[in-house]
Formats: C-alpha cells, structure tokens, sequence
C-alpha cells in the first residue's frame, strides 16, 4: 500500500444540498422519528416517546409552507440523508423566535456535514422572516447533540430540572 492509498477515506465525502420537503419525503421523515428519540431517559417510557416524536413530525409537515419549513438534506444522487424542521415560536419576553423542531440524519449520514447543512438551511429560513434568534432543545443525555450544536455556535439558555416521585413522596399522610 502507498501513502496515497493509506490517506484516501473509506468513504469519500458526500455532496449534501438541502431542499424544501416534498410529499413524496413523508416515508423516510417519518423513518427518522426513533432517530429523535435517541438519549431519552431510561424513565420515559420509548413507546410514548415514539409516539410523542412522530406527532411532533406530522406537526411539522403539516405546518410546512406555512408557518414551518421543513427541509430535507440529499446527497449528489437524490439519496436522502436527514431533515429538520424551524418555525416560529414566542419565547417568555414577548420576542418570538425561530425554533428547530426536528434535525435528524440517518445512521449512514452521521459526520458527512448533513447536520451542518440542515442547520444552515434553518438559519437561513429564520434570517429571511426576520427573526434573531433561532432556538432548538434536545436531550441532556444526548451527549453527540449538544456538542454538534456546540460546535456551531449554539449555547444554553435554558435548564429543564425534573424530579423522579416516588409514592412515598405523593403520600397525604405524611404532609
């Protein structure tokens, strides 16, 4: 093997571009939902998170072209490779924001920039309706997506605390 062979990747990078949704997209968008669900609690139960998660994805198609966008992310081949979705969304001060809803890629597509690519499409969208900020949640045990939205720029604002209750807890006759 020569240095040139050593040094070429596994797989070459893909081209990505990002595209409005089509109806024809529904199928593999609504094929992600389990990849929005990864780093959820042991606690919550992963059927109703499931279940949670393709309502959030029906919303969002449904908003499209409306008050969302959603956009899906395809290599050179038509291939698609992820999606996301932004709309508006008011935020406590009065000053309503953009809001990603959904960014998910397949497994194949993890690390190729069609992350990156998502994100810079829902900015995009967010700066062209005039919003200045562009706001998204994920899970605080979703370790790979706080660092990726990290990485471009994004920082936290907000802190969501919960507290496991036990039935010793809820007990009247303890009050």
């Amino acid at each position: 093997m020569d240095d040139a062979t050593a040094q070429t990747p596994l797989h070459a990078p893909r081209s990505v571009h990002v595209r409005p949704y089509q109806p024809d997209d529904a199928a593999f968008v609504r094929g992600l939902a389990p990849r929005l669900t990864i780093g959820m609690p042991a606690y919550r139960d992963p059927q109703r998170c499931l279940a949670a998660v393709e309502g959030w994805i029906a919303g969002s198609i449904d908003q499209h072209g409306q008050a969302a966008a959603v956009f899906v992310a395809e290599d050179n081949h038509g291939e698609r490779l992820g999606f996301a979705s932004v709309s508006a969304e008011p935020h406590f001060p009065g000053e309503r924001q953009a809001s990603i809803g959904e960014l998910a890629t397949s497994a194949a597509a993890e690390g190729q920039g069609v992350g990156r690519a998502l994100l810079r499409a829902c900015e995009d969208w967010a700066r062209a309706q005039g919003f200045r900020i562009i706001a998204l949640s994920t899970g605080a045990a979703n370790t790979r997506a706080l660092g990726f939205y990290h990485q471009h720029g994004y920082r936290d604002e907000d802190i969501r605390l919960i507290r496991l209750l036990d039935a010793r807890d809820g007990d009247a006759e303890e009050r």
